[in-house]
């Protein structure tokens, strides 16, 4: 991953990757390497090698956001439009937003998740084989402690066959195996091992362990009920939270890989079907951005609708707490669904 010069972008490239890295920065940061070794050439090499990134760095440790803020501020900054200290977690229920009846009727799905790193070791990107394996076994000992109601079974990536693999991706249950973007950022290192995904035994819970980020919580279920399901999701993060001890900065709160997840490091989505909005989806996405939503196809990022279904969830994730943004993205979604 030596870059021993400054990296060339194509015209094409809109990364903030490239929009923030000066010869000033570069020639400050390019021998730097934080006390786990991850360079500043491990922390760009996504975003050189797929100029299709939107972002294009993945910090491999606490120290990374430290070390080299030169560069990873300004992306923060950018990205994040927030500043100031990062307020503390709200999953708390009352006064949520409803859900309108136009939203109601295309909903299909919504599913809810954070991001969590454990404290005291390096994130994904410069994680050693040894640590990794650590990290799931203090992972699957949390969840061997949680409520009744979401209890389920730890099925582990090696020991899954392929039918049973595209299966749970199918049902969007489970992280896919071959990712360009985090293969380019070293997180597909003694891959399947020490990888794998808690599941509730109504499915409606899970845990992605050891993908992008050490743990990824998900409340997923049919229909929009979103409140119920942030509640559900609240009550694995609070139950993991007494267990398990997160990254967490007061400047720029959880701690996670990709820069995006900082904040809550809360995404909030729902699968919804806009037959007119689908017509145009220029216009669709620019509506989406003033609202303060993402679009993205149904199977992701860097994929495309299916049928006039959208993903559509939360951008803010910093400078807001949990409850903001589910807030936000409910009214967003009235919007689209009473524009359609």
């Amino acid at each position: 991953m030596n870059q021993p010069t400054y990296p060339v972008f194509s015209e094409e490239c809109q990364s903030l990757l490239k929009k923030h890295l000066s010869p000033t920065i570069w020639k400050a940061l390019s021998e730097s390497c934080t006390k786990s070794g991850y360079s500043f050439s491990q922390l760009i090499h996504s975003g050189i090698e797929q100029q299709d990134s939107g972002v294009g760095v993945y910090a491999g440790d606490v120290e990374s956001y430290s070390l080299f803020a030169p560069l990873l501020m300004p992306i923060i900054r950018d990205y994040h439009a927030s500043s100031g200290k990062h307020p503390a977690s709200d999953f708390s229920f009352d006064d949520l937003p409803k859900i309108c009846v136009a939203a109601q009727q295309r909903i299909i799905s919504t599913r809810v998740r954070v991001g969590r790193n454990l404290s005291g070791f390096p994130l994904g990107p410069a994680i050693n084989r040894t640590q990794r394996l650590e990290v799931e076994t203090l992972i699957k000992n949390a969840l061997k402690k949680l409520p009744e109601r979401i209890q389920g079974a730890y099925l582990s990536l090696s020991d899954m066959d392929e039918s049973q693999r595209e299966d749970l991706v199918a049902r969007h249950l489970l992280f896919k195996s071959e990712d360009r973007f985090l293969s380019s950022a070293n997180l597909m290192r003694d891959w399947p091992e020490g990888r794998g995904l808690f599941l509730s035994e109504d499915k409606a819970f899970s845990v992605w362990v050891n993908e992008e980020d050490q743990l990824r919580i998900i409340a997923l279920q049919q229909g929009g009920d979103i409140s119920a399901i942030f509640r559900l999701l609240a009550d694995g993060v609070k139950s993991l939270s007494e267990h398990l001890n997160f990254a967490f900065s007061d400047d720029i709160g959880y701690l996670a890989s990709c820069p995006t997840n900082l904040g809550t490091s809360m995404r909030a989505s729902v699968h919804m079907k806009l037959d007119s909005l689908a017509g145009n989806e220029t216009r669709l996405k620019k509506q989406a951005e003033a609202l303060g939503l993402q679009v993205r196809g149904v199977n992701g990022e860097h994929s495309e609708s299916k049928g006039g279904v959208y993903d559509i969830s939360n951008r803010m994730r910093m400078g807001v707490t949990e409850k903001t943004a589910i807030s936000h993205l409910v009214n967003g979604i009235n919007v689209l669904a009473e524009m359609d």
